[in-house]
């Protein structure tokens, strides 16, 4: 199942009628030679509002879903934003620098016409992706297409997602809470099941025929040293089964799914397992699966999977650092101070390729305390994936829709570090500048949930340029000691 979607870039050049129009053709020609990557050109140059029909019917035709609006002179500023309003997908706008031509004839004035173009679509509320220093020459602009193109998918991805749930949110998760005003203002569709619903069609899957390669593939992925309950495979591979023909039978009028998931209280006593390591096999095949019915956690794990192509996990925000690990394994090593770090941590669903070599299939410590006899052997508390998270940059963010109905997000960029945890579950030791602060002044202050989505590189950058693009009018980050929070007592 292909559940990312794939970028096909178009190219449309706009010229105001009394600049020469030669000078939106040739620099839009010099752009594609230019880009390293597929993009269509567009060969009707807009200068009218019927011009602007035509080229995007010639997009569209063309298949593309994500669009680079040229403005290789002033441009015009009605028909060059109306193709944003009339184009199905998001549109970027770029302009080009003087210096390819004298300054008379040669001159296209596209600074001043960016300016024209920018207000033209904030009066029509038209959202669009505006690079940081729009103007620039062939080889400046190839660049910016390319920081486009992440953006492009994630928003198409956004605008084209089903968010699958099962069951309400496990007592006293109420933090996780999602209302859906936001989904929809996002373009988000959900469709909301009852555990029951994911219990019938898993029972319909007994006996599967497809069960014995997925149980191989588990195996295989696994080793023999991470398979620490073969028995177990043939349940688990069924419930993969399940979700992903629920996901293909149910998706309807979109194309990507991402599931939000009770994992318990009753899952593991009806199901006879728990669902972890399905759950982080289905992350690293692009359909990320949040825990504890984590809506805006699918949600956010789904734009980093966009964003990377890569696979993502979601991690409770979870214990500190004990003083004595710091001071042995972090202090004089490296650049961080104790408050700098935390752990990140869930039961066992990162997928396997962001964890150590050492992971396995193991139990859900807490719910065998909280769910099976004192003492006895795990059983339906078995199917966690449990191990070290790997070292490796890591950018850790979450998009939100607070009890108000407000959309709100946070970005903090920073590392797993490569030392043993000496603990329970998928978890790692995560250090982030400033995290003492951002965590008070951001996560505390604005009403975070304990979840937290974890991409695996550093792609702050094009999250923020995501967020903005989307309407998310509230981007926090983690602030340098040099510039405080709001919040924060400038006596302390």
């Amino acid at each position: 199942m292909n559940n990312i979607p794939e970028v096909k870039l178009g190219i449309i050049a706009v010229s105001r009628d009394c600049f020469p129009v030669t000078l939106s053709q040739t620099r839009r020609n010099a752009i594609v030679n230019e880009y390293h990557g597929e993009i269509y050109e567009c060969k009707v140059t807009v200068e009218n509002e019927k011009d602007m029909l035509c080229a995007v019917e010639d997009v569209t035709a063309a298949g593309c879903n994500a669009l680079v609006v040229f403005l290789g002179n002033f441009g015009p500023e009605t028909p060059e934003t109306l193709i944003a309003q009339k184009f199905d997908g998001p549109c970027m706008f770029v302009a080009a620098a003087e210096g390819d031509g004298d300054l008379i004839n040669g001159r296209g004035d596209a600074y001043c016409g960016m300016l024209n173009c920018s207000y033209n679509l904030s009066m029509r509320k038209i959202n669009a992706y505006i690079p940081s220093y729009p103007v620039g020459t062939a080889a400046d602009i190839a660049k910016m297409i390319a920081d486009f193109v992440p953006v492009a998918r994630a928003v198409i991805g956004v605008k084209n997602l089903k968010i699958i749930t099962f069951g309400p949110r496990p007592q006293d998760f109420f933090a996780c809470n999602a209302p859906i005003k936001g989904l929809y203002e996002l373009g988000v569709e959900v469709e909301e099941n009852s555990e029951l619903d994911l219990l019938v069609s898993y029972n319909e899957h007994k006996d599967d025929p497809r069960i014995g390669a997925v149980c191989a593939d588990m195996a295989a992925e696994l080793g023999e040293s991470g398979n620490n309950y073969p028995p177990l495979l043939e349940r688990m591979a069924q419930f993969e089964l399940t979700l992903l023909d629920w996901a293909e039978q149910h998706k309807g009028a979109r194309k990507y799914v991402a599931f939000a998931d009770k994992c318990w209280p009753a899952f593991p006593q009806q199901f006879g397992f728990e669902p972890c390591y399905v759950n982080s096999r289905l992350a690293s095949k692009g359909i990320p699966v949040s825990c504890e019915v984590d809506i805006y956690g699918a949600l956010s794990e789904y734009i980093g999977a966009c964003v990377s192509l890569d696979a993502v996990t979601l991690l409770d925000i979870n214990n500190s650092v004990p003083v004595s690990m710091y001071e042995e394994n972090i202090k004089g090593k490296f650049d961080y101070k104790l408050t700098d770090t935390f752990m990140g941590f869930h039961c066992g669903n990162t997928p396997s390729c962001k964890m150590c070599a050492d992971r396995a299939v193991k139990y859900q410590l807490i719910q065998h305390r909280l769910l099976e006899p004192q003492d006895s052997e795990p059983d339906f508390t078995r199917g966690t994936l449990e191990g070290d998270i790997a070292a490796s940059d890591i950018t850790f963010y979450r998009l939100q829709c607070d009890s108000e109905g407000v959309l709100r997000s946070y970005i903090a960029q920073g590392e797993v570090l490569p030392v043993k945890c000496c603990s329970f579950g998928g978890i790692g030791l995560f250090a982030i500048k400033e995290m003492g602060r951002f965590y008070r002044h951001v996560l505390i202050e604005k009403s975070f949930p304990h979840h937290g989505a974890v991409a695996f590189g550093h792609y702050g950058k094009t999250l923020f340029e995501i967020f903005r693009f989307l309407g998310i009018g509230d981007i926090s980050y983690n602030q340098p000691a040099s510039l405080p929070y709001k919040t924060e007592n400038p006596f302390a």
